[in-house]
């Protein structure tokens, strides 16, 4: 798989990473040995970029990670993130404690077996500490090697630009599909003239562009989808409808739904590097083929055309609380 540059400080990945938080967390019960095997298996396909974070699990996708690369580590471009409050094996909210930084970043590295992060993300914008005193000591952690490059996740316009007078942001991580569309008219011409990179998650609409979604009813309680309000009632059938040309133009490619909304955004620009999430060889094949796929500007502006108009709020209003917008 080719390469694509994640900021301008010399941080360079797979075209396509690999989301990895439902190998251990918000989806139900995963095969460790099936997770390891798809880790492996995406070395060999040229994926070598990874995310993670100490909150999925909590902590135990870090150390999945840990196992499923002793040995290779030099292979891996490892993400995580901190910047939640987890106590008794629960996340309770946001903080960017300065003064518990260091302490997060030392369990993540003992988690991941490595002595260095690759990329260190803010997870959510603590509203509570000024980003600099935040990014201060991220950039400290760079400084002594223990982070190679910085990142932000789910930040907004004004904090990332006081995040990158404080050191150079390489990337944002934000949701961002055919399916979630917010970020163009702000997000991305901000990281454009900064020269950050961006990381979008859940780019098939957590199944929805790859027709897999079920409604929001059906998921357990303990599912991330269980919540989610574009699977639910009305809002599943309008969207099920709308997300209809997605299926078509696979149908008539011969490909399946989801390389289709993979394709589309991998052509948003080469600063743009999707982490679809899986925990399955099979599902990860697929999604790296996406990026031999090109789609024509009349294909592009039917995608849109037909997603233009999404039925339902992107999270709930207690999840959509921690997003810095």
């Amino acid at each position: 798989m080719k390469q694509r540059a994640l900021g301008q400080q010399g941080l360079t990945v797979s075209a396509q990473g690999l989301g990895c938080m439902g190998m251990s967390f918000a989806y139900g019960e995963a095969d460790e040995a099936e997770s390891i095997a798809t880790l492996h298996r995406a070395l060999e396909l040229g994926v070598n970029f990874f995310d993670t974070a100490e909150v999925y699990g909590p902590y135990t996708n870090e150390e999945l990670l840990g196992r499923a690369f002793k040995g290779r580590r030099s292979e891996a471009v490892i993400a995580t993130k901190f910047g939640f409050d987890i106590r008794n094996g629960a996340n309770v909210g946001v903080t960017s404690d300065p003064a518990q930084i260091r302490a997060k970043v030392e369990g993540s590295l003992r988690r991941l077996d490595t002595d260095y992060i690759d990329l260190l993300y803010q997870h959510r914008v603590d509203p509570q500490v000024p980003i600099e005193d935040v990014v201060g000591v991220m950039a400290d952690l760079v400084r002594e090697g223990k982070v190679r490059y910085l990142g932000l996740s789910e930040a907004g316009i004004a904090n990332i630009r006081r995040a990158h007078a404080v050191h150079p942001i390489s990337a944002l991580q934000s949701e961002y599909s055919l399916w979630e569309r917010n970020l163009e008219d702000d997000i991305i011409p901000v990281l454009r003239e900064l020269g950050i990179g961006l990381v979008p998650f859940s780019p098939l609409g957590r199944g929805f562009l790859a027709g897999t979604a079920k409604r929001a009813e059906e998921y357990p309680p303990t599912d991330f989808r269980h919540l989610d309000p574009r699977m639910q009632g009305a809002n599943f059938d309008a969207n099920m409808q709308a997300a209809q040309a997605v299926r078509d133009l696979a149908a008539a490619r011969g490909v399946a739904p989801g390389q289709i909304a993979l394709a589309w955004v991998m052509q948003q620009g080469d600063d743009i590097v999707p982490i679809p999430g899986t925990r399955r060889r099979s599902n990860l094949e697929q999604n790296a083929a996406a990026a031999g796929i090109t789609l024509s500007a009349a294909d592009t502006a039917a995608l849109e055309n037909a997603l233009k108009q999404v039925a339902g709020l992107r999270y709930s209003a207690e999840r959509m609380a921690t997003v810095d917008r």
